[in-house]
C-alpha cells in the first residue's frame, strides 16, 4: 500500500457520528454517503460500457438501500453497501484521533441476500465490486471480497456469487486468483422494461392469475 494509507471502517450512522477502528478496513454505508455511491455507480457503468443504462439517482438510492443506524422504516429494503474509506495521513502524537486524518472514499461493494434451494442455505449477491483507478492494484478489491465471505459464513450462508463481463479480462483473472470458479453451462437471463410489465400483467388477462395479478401459488 502507497505513502501511509489506512483502510478503516467507521461504523457511522446517518447523524455522521463516527466509531473507527484501526485494524478493520471498510465502513458500513450511511445516507452522507449516497452522492459518492451515486458518483462510484456511474464510475463503474462508464468502464462497462453502459453509463447510458443508469437510471439510479441519490433520491432512489436513499429510498431504496440499508443505512446504518437509520431510524427509518427499511423493511421493504434489501440492498446493503460497504464503503472502503482510506485515511491518508501519518498519526503524529498520542493524541491522535481517526478524525485528524484527511480520508478519501477508495471502493465499494454493493450486495443483498440470496438463497439456494439445493443447500437450504443464504447467501449474498455482489451487485457492484469498484475500486477507484487512483487505488487499485493495492489489495483493496480483496479486502471488500474478503469481508463479504466473512458475512456470508457469519451468517450460516453457502456461496457468494457476482457476474463479470466476459470482455473483462483482468477481473476474471483477478477472480480466478481468489479461487472463484465460473459457473460454465448456465446463462444469465432477464426480463425488464417493457417486457416485464407485460410479463405482469398477461397472467390476469389470460385467467391464469387472481383478480390481483399474481400468479396463483406465488
Amino acid at each position: 500500500m502507497a505513502g501511509h494509507e489506512h483502510p478503516s471502517i467507521s461504523l457511522a450512522n446517518i447523524e455522521g457520528n463516527n466509531d473507527c477502528q484501526r485494524m478493520k478496513k471498510h465502513k458500513k454505508l450511511i445516507q452522507t454517503d449516497v452522492p459518492e455511491i451515486h458518483k462510484m455507480i456511474c464510475e463503474l457503468a462508464d468502464y462497462e460500457k453502459a453509463l447510458h443504462s443508469v437510471e439510479a439517482t441519490e433520491d432512489s438510492l436513499r429510498n431504496t438501500l440499508i443505512f446504518a443506524g437509520s431510524s427509518q422504516n427499511q423493511s421493504n429494503r434489501v440492498a446493503k453497501t460497504l464503503i472502503l474509506r482510506i485515511q491518508t495521513s501519518e498519526p503524529q502524537t498520542k493524541s491522535y484521533s481517526p478524525s485528524d486524518a484527511t480520508s478519501q472514499i477508495a471502493g465499494m461493494a454493493l450486495f443483498y441476500p440470496t438463497y439456494s434451494t439445493w443447500t437450504s442455505k443464504c447467501g449474498i449477491h455482489l451487485e457492484d465490486l469498484y475500486v477507484r483507478p487512483a487505488y487499485r492494484g493495492r489489495g483493496y478489491g480483496k479486502l471488500l471480497i474478503q469481508r463479504l465471505a466473512e458475512e456470508v459464513v457469519n451468517m450460516g450462508g453457502a456461496r457468494l456469487e457476482w457476474q463479470c463481463l466476459e470482455w473483462n479480462a483482468s477481473s476474471l483473472a483477478f477472480y480466478d486468483s481468489l479461487g472463484a470458479r465460473k459457473m460454465d453451462g448456465w446463462v444469465g437471463l432477464r426480463l425488464d422494461g417493457e417486457r416485464l410489465v407485460e410479463m405482469a400483467t398477461r397472467g390476469s388477462e389470460d385467467g391464469r392469475g387472481n383478480v390481483n395479478g399474481k400468479v396463483n401459488g406465488l
